[in-house]
């Protein structure tokens, strides 16, 4: 394109934010929008030719103190990310002053908390544990599924398979998690774990992500597990859970599941409006 021509697109600023390791991309998009097609949410995906995460969210102006929306790799939409919504809870709280928050999402209303030492919590609601609610493809027992392994399904805002096996660490993830995303009792495909027991109220969980594939770390899904071993009798309802990327503190309590862990906002950035141009 030659030099003197004006470029369609102005910059997009955005920053780069991770919760133990499954990292964002977020855009602040409350003074402006900031329109995010499926082709420019795959572009900056990709972490060669564009900035890389596991999931991209918006903070937009809500009803309470932002609304956020949340999209996966491969350009399609979630409902509900705990990590980003500890991230992002954290960065208004540093804005704000404020040590709580209310977040609205397609999820439902979140509430945020610092926790102190740098931890933020976040209530990410009442689990969904009817088949019709995870979704699910037809009537069944959401505790043990018609499966080989006989996972637990469990709807936080979006679906989850959970097996419980005895070793996390010799499941082949990258296999088994592209194969049981697209299985036909998940319309809308799942979130799929594999954890195993370490002890009293202590897990070991590796996960792959809908629409993203293996993460480091997972909020969303770290309450899917707890509360699915919860209901299986093999902890309690407050449980640590230690992923590739680190440990988070999970609570089911009466007013829904607490998720507890560090955040960390590693950079500002803006896309250019060389890249946007090349994305259409």
């Amino acid at each position: 394109m030659p030099l003197m021509v004006a470029r369609e697109h102005t910059p997009l600023p955005f920053m780069k934010m991770h919760g133990l390791g499954n990292d964002f991309v977020v855009v602040d998009a409350r003074l402006r929008a900031h329109p995010l097609p499926p082709e420019l949410v795959i572009a900056i995906a990709d972490r060669h030719k564009g900035v890389g995460y596991d999931q991209l969210a918006v903070i937009e102006p809500g009803a309470g103190d932002a609304h956020l929306v949340f999209y996966n790799s491969d350009g399609s939409t979630s409902a509900a990310c705990g990590n980003a919504t500890r991230c992002i809870a954290r960065y208004l709280m540093d804005e704000t002053g404020k040590h709580d928050l209310h977040l609205t999402t397609d999820r439902g209303d979140l509430y945020a908390v610092d926790a102190g030492n740098g931890l933020t919590s976040v209530n990410m609601g009442q689990p969904q544990l009817a088949w019709d609610e995870i979704p699910l493809a037809h009537e069944m027992d959401t505790l043990e599924l018609p499966m080989d392994g006989k996972p637990t399904a469990t709807g936080m805002g979006n679906p989850h398979c959970t097996f419980f096996v005895d070793d996390a660490e010799a499941v082949d993830l990258q296999t088994r998690g592209a194969e049981i995303e697209h299985h036909p009792l998940y319309p809308q495909r799942t979130n799929v774990q594999f954890a195993s027991v370490v002890g009293p109220d202590h897990l070991r969980m590796r996960v792959w992500e809908r629409g993203v594939g293996v993460t480091l770390a997972s909020g969303s899904s770290s309450c899917a597990t707890a509360v699915a071993a919860a209901r299986r009798g093999l902890t309690g309802r407050k449980v640590r859970i230690d992923l590739d990327g680190g440990s988070l503190q999970v609570d089911w309590r009466d007013d829904g599941v607490w998720m507890t862990g560090q955040t960390m906002h590693v950079f500002t950035a803006q896309l250019t409006p060389e890249f946007l141009d090349s994305v259409g």
